[in-house]
């Protein structure tokens, strides 16, 4: 019996080494068709893990990744995408190790997690990439543009037909996702709630973006909204908010978050992940993971110097040093009502210092230029502009950044209308420029 106990004792470990590691992943359809899987394997591959293959899952909309670690214990990833809002229930129910959301967790779903801690904290909030909700056409419709107040007077239904915008076209279809997305959920937040009032009860829903694109695409009289990545043959508009001038949803715009309908995609852990999630994140985080959001055909967070044209419009000092200095591609935002910057901030600072550091750039060669909403004391508005951007250099100062200048234009050069509180929240950031 001693004999036999021993035998058993040291096939313990080697068994510990067969049991699989089981990753569990759950949310967004727009994150979880592509992006999640591609990050998945990437980070497979980086970790020399073999034998990586991908297929569908049981259910729609839904992918297994098997691989074998390099210490050959068999590895296993689950990803169920049906909706941002699904993520956060299976994340609450135990059936998820990571929520992937393509809009910020909500108060209430907070309050029902808030036994996995605070879900708001940069640790567990993760912005791993940006994208754009695209308005999308049929490619022939000769619609030139959209303001955010036309977009939601068609979504609302109070605007049926193409001859009310101004063009040829008879009756408008419309094509919305479904309401567990998280695409839905962003386009209500920024464009109907605002306005008060709700998509028409006509819209077709979709679960995707990939088939509403699709739709769209071959419906002359369509119009719909979808993630930047699934428009492929659709007609993309740009869009104003305002008296801001009309954008289209591109690289440096969405970047930047200056597009109107720009978006967070984030990933949610718990207060205590298991290291596989953490280690996800964190490579999603990565050069090499934000490689993967760009070939993915969503907008990475890698810091690029960009060039900006002039206008007339213009204040002097910005005009100069559009004239002489590139843009970086980031705008560094606030919390709400905080003079603390975001969670995305806090990360976009390291990687502006870490741009910096390696063009030989950490001293004096850059400028911050501060913005924010009007506000009825003269002077305030470029008070406080120049107060972010002191915000803004403090914490470069710990990563070793000594900057050249700073300055504060107020309320110059806004990006979304001041008549709403989530406008004047964007129009309240800091850009970085480099000599």
């Amino acid at each position: 019996m001693p004999r036999l106990l021993i035998l058993l004792f040291n096939l313990l470990p080697l068994t510990a080494l067969a049991e699989p590691v089981h990753l569990r992943l759950a949310g967004s359809n727009t994150m979880g068709a592509t992006l999640l899987p591609a990050l998945v394997v990437g980070q497979l591959q980086a970790q020399q893990a073999t034998a990586v293959h991908t297929q569908p899952g049981q259910t729609a909309n839904e992918t297994v990744i098997t691989a074998v670690d390099a210490s050959g214990s068999p590895i296993r990833v689950d990803i169920a995408a049906h909706g941002s809002s699904t993520g956060f229930v299976a994340l609450g129910r135990g059936n998820a190790d990571l929520a992937a959301a393509s809009r910020p967790i909500t108060e209430r779903e907070q309050r029902a997690l808030h036994a996995l801690g605070n879900l708001r904290e940069a640790d567990t909030e993760q912005v791993i990439a940006l994208d754009g909700i695209a308005v999308i056409t049929h490619p022939d419709n000769p619609l030139a543009q959209l303001t955010t107040d036309q977009l939601a007077q068609v979504f609302c239904g109070q605007v049926h037909h193409w001859e009310q915008l101004g063009v040829p076209g008879g009756a408008i279809h419309l094509y919305a996702r479904d309401n567990r997305s998280g695409t839905y959920a962003s386009f209500k937040a920024m464009v109907l709630a605002p306005r008060q009032c709700q998509l028409a009860h006509n819209a077709q829903r979709f679960e995707a973006s990939e088939p509403l694109a699709a739709a769209v695409a071959n419906d002359r009289q369509a119009i719909g909204f979808s993630s930047l990545a699934a428009v492929h043959r659709a007609k993309v508009l740009p869009v104003a908010d305002g008296d801001t001038p009309a954008l289209l949803p591109t690289s440096a715009q969405v970047a930047s978050e200056d597009y109107p309908l720009s978006r967070r995609l984030f990933l949610y852990l718990p207060a205590h992940p298991k290291p596989q999630a953490m280690a996800l994140a964190e490579f999603a985080q990565s050069p090499a993971g934000q490689a993967i959001v760009a070939r993915q055909g969503f907008v990475s967070q890698q810091i690029e110097a960009q060039q900006v044209n002039t206008r007339p419009t213009m204040p002097p000092r910005y005009r100069s040093l559009a004239q002489q200095a590139r843009r970086l591609s980031v705008s560094l935002r606030f919390q709400p009502g905080s003079a603390a910057l975001d969670n995305k901030a806090l990360r976009d600072i390291q990687r502006v210092a870490r741009y910096l550091d390696q063009a030989g750039k950490l001293q004096r060669r850059a400028v911050l230029v501060g913005f924010g909403d009007p506000k009825d004391t003269p002077g305030r508005a470029a008070l406080l502009s120049r107060l972010r951007a002191q915000a803004v250099r403090r914490v470069l100062a710990r990563e070793g950044v000594e900057v050249l200048e700073l300055i504060g234009l107020g309320d110059d050069l806004p990006v979304a209308d001041n008549e709403r509180e989530q406008g004047r929240l964007r129009n309240r950031r800091v850009e970085v420029w480099v000599y």
